[in-house]
């Protein structure tokens, strides 16, 4: 199957009509889900139900890095003091640009690694051989350098690291989803 210029269209379509890729799928006839899923990435388009169609007809549904606007859900958008939901304007990027970078779900919040530091400054900078169940084991450094060495301050009891870094690697689950958003 190829995706002639007839074919894409009746995708974009069916994709505007707020089909599925699967219907889409369907009703093209000779192609799967995925081969769709491809081809909307490929030409930039989304198939988001509150996503303002105009802007990807604007762009020629190529996607050419031009912003929409789309309804506030969740933690994506801010409500005034009258309940009502403020727009947030998204960047959609082209299927063949790479994506701006987004916050890791990892990082950590700057006092946290400004406490790790500190503590890294004190520690005992053991080896390897030198670990026990009571040492902490967080590794610092590159292991292929000379460098490398491990925390070595007393264990937090029950976990394998000092107070400092069981603050950084145990995130309680609330402050990890809110770093998604």
């Amino acid at each position: 199957m190829s995706w002639t210029e007839d074919r894409v269209e009746l995708l974009k379509k069916l994709l505007k009509d707020g089909k599925s890729a699967s219907q889409i799928a369907k009703e093209l006839g000779g192609v799967t889900r995925n081969a769709v899923i491809g081809k909307i990435h490929r030409l930039g388009l989304s198939n988001r139900p509150n996503e303002s169609s105009d802007s990807t007809e604007a762009s020629g549904g190529a996607g050419n890095g031009s912003d929409s606007q789309e309804p506030a859900t969740g933690s994506s958008g801010e409500v005034t003091a009258n309940g009502t939901a403020v727009p947030v304007r998204k960047t959609i990027v082209p299927a063949d640009q790479p994506l701006p970078p987004q916050p890791s779900a990892n990082e950590v919040s700057a006092e946290a690694l400004a406490n790790v530091r500190e503590v890294e400054m004190k520690a005992l900078k053991i080896s390897l051989v030198e670990l026990t169940e009571r040492t902490c084991k967080w590794p610092i450094g590159d292991p292929a350098t000379d460098e490398f060495w491990f925390c070595g301050l007393p264990a937090k009891p029950g976990k394998p690291y000092c107070e400092a870094h069981v603050s950084v690697a145990f995130q309680p689950p609330n402050s990890r989803r809110d770093r998604r958003r």
